[in-house]
């Protein structure tokens, strides 16, 4: 995807369309589309006024230019940002996901769209920085709005060709050019490591397996100041990376431990860790899931995707700051040699975990992985994981959990969630709760049964980060939408990618809780 920045005026655009966002209620138009109004003789003011288009959240009307109308674009689309006093960055990602959509259905091939403030979102001090942040959320929402995954489709292709291959955001005060151009340059890159976390986990496990994550890491590293290990099964067992062997144990596909790091902070400076569950397909083990659904269960390896894109977006931004990023990969699945409940493993830290239910495999692997993270003395170690269950019965299918030992951290995390529309919700980590995780014959078992299972597993978590700053997100109940919204499709919705990149952009602009 092409998207570019220039100073102009939208009226003179000769894209194949113009997108206009509008707020729900208000008949005046913002100046950029009176202008467009001025040249369509009256006609956006006159679908307001009728009531054709009221501006709600996510509407969309389009009006084609008659042959006597001076607009030099074929279509104007107009799109609802709802009301006023709820506008918000993400609504506006929202409506220029949902304008993009309806723009591809109409086989356009380019739009232009401009950094106009229908809600008063430039209002604000400092003026640059809201310009930055409009033009990255219209760059982002249009991106991660016209994503589609077709590769597997040998029918349909007419629905499936139609693709926009150009954007270009106005602006028209020269003085926001800048900043324009860095709004958009974080949004294309955001939107991009959606798009690609997106594709990894629809993808089938038959192709993404933990040998194929390795490959995406090694041309991750191609990147500047990215570089790459790839342990084997043998180099782990001499590790005595024992919690992540014996899921693996099942599986035909050899497992793999990715190490990414990127330099871009001070020579010496502690790096951020990031902990990625990569759970390539999972059948539950011995404790095999229900058949209902379990297809979806290719996409458990959604918390190292999103890991991923974070260091290849880090690197393509340049951020100033260090990164590791530890992705445990393999598959778990039963079989002859396969884990069995009741099974005791001995983890990378010394710890010997009783295995209750080898369902819950993502926080054995989750367990060497922050283990070893220690290794690089690191300043905060986040893992996410698409982990319980529970946090979809918890927190339904809006909002990731959050829990840790440190409040300053999830605070972070939460601010992070809230800029980029990827929100976070903090569960309490007591002391009462880590009686479930006791075990009989073991240092520690891995479930403490049904209540309160998205804690449980955070407890079981804690137990291996030694003396770390540390947060963990559980995105198990936003990875997957079963319908389309406005800029997620239906299937693997690519969570938890910006709100790492938002966290490690805020991070490294200095902007901690």
């Amino acid at each position: 995807m092409e998207i570019t920045v220039r100073k102009g005026r939208i009226e003179d655009e000769s894209a194949d369309a113009v997108l206009l966002i509008h707020c729900e209620g208000e008949r005046r138009l913002a100046p950029e589309a009176a202008a467009v109004d001025a040249r369509l003789r009256g006609r956006l003011a006159g679908l307001i006024e009728s009531g054709e288009f009221t501006g709600r959240l996510n509407q969309v009307s389009i009006l084609h230019r008659a042959p006597n109308e001076r607009l030099r674009a074929k279509r104007v689309v107009l799109a609802g940002l709802g009301k006023r006093k709820d506008a918000s960055l993400d609504r506006l990602r929202q409506a220029a996901g949902s304008a993009a959509k309806a723009i591809r259905n109409l086989d356009a091939k380019s739009f232009a769209v401009p950094v106009h403030d229908p809600a008063g979102f430039l209002t604000g001090a400092p003026a640059a920085g809201r310009v930055r942040d409009v033009a990255q959320a219209l760059a982002e929402g249009a991106l991660l709005g016209l994503y589609q995954f077709t590769t597997y489709r040998t029918e349909r292709k007419d629905d499936t060709n139609k693709a926009v291959r150009k954007i270009t955001v106005v602006v028209s005060d020269p003085r926001a050019l800048a900043q324009a151009r860095q709004g958009v340059r974080q949004g294309q890159v955001t939107g991009e490591a959606g798009t690609f976390v997106r594709d990894l986990c629809n993808h089938p496990a038959n192709v993404v397996t933990p040998t194929y994550i390795a490959n995406a890491a090694r041309k991750i590293a191609k990147e500047r100041g990215v570089r790459v290990t790839v342990l084997d099964r043998p180099q782990m067992q001499r590790l005595g990376m024992g919690a992540l062997l014996g899921v693996a144990r099942g599986s035909h596909e050899p497992p793999k431990f990715v190490i990414l790091e990127y330099r871009g902070g001070p020579r010496g400076g502690r790096p951020v860790a990031l902990v990625g569950k990569t759970v390539t397909f999972d059948s539950g083990g011995i404790s095999l899931k229900p058949a209902d659904n379990m297809e979806q269960m290719k996409a458990d390896m959604t918390g190292g995707a999103a890991v991923l894109a974070a260091v290849r977006a880090a690197a393509r931004l340049r951020l100033p700051i260090n990164i590791v990023a530890l992705i445990p990969a393999t598959e778990n699945m039963p079989g002859g040699s396969a884990t069995k409940p009741g099974d005791v493993l001995t983890s990378l830290s010394g710890k010997t975990i009783e295995v209750i239910n080898t369902d819950a495999e993502g926080r054995l692997i989750l367990a060497d992985g922050l283990t070893y993270a220690n290794r690089y003395k690191p300043s905060v170690v986040v893992d996410i994981a698409t982990l319980t269950g529970a946090c979809v019965v918890a927190l339904g299918t809006h909002a990731i959990g959050v829990l840790g030992n440190n409040e300053r951290l999830i605070g972070e995390l939460k601010t992070a969630g809230e800029q980029c529309g990827e929100r976070a919700w903090q569960l309490p980590l007591w002391e009462e709760y880590y009686e479930q995780i006791k075990s009989d014959v073991a240092d520690v078992k891995n479930t403490g049964g049904r209540p309160g299972g998205t804690i449980t597993a955070a407890a079981f978590l804690s137990k291996f980060v030694g003396d770390a700053v540390w947060a963990h997100l559980d995105i198990a109940s936003t990875d997957w939408s079963d319908r389309d919204r406005a800029y997620i499709q239906k299937g693997a919705t690519g969570v938890g990618t910006r709100l790492l990149i938002q966290f490690l952009s805020n991070r490294a602009n200095g902007k901690r809780a």
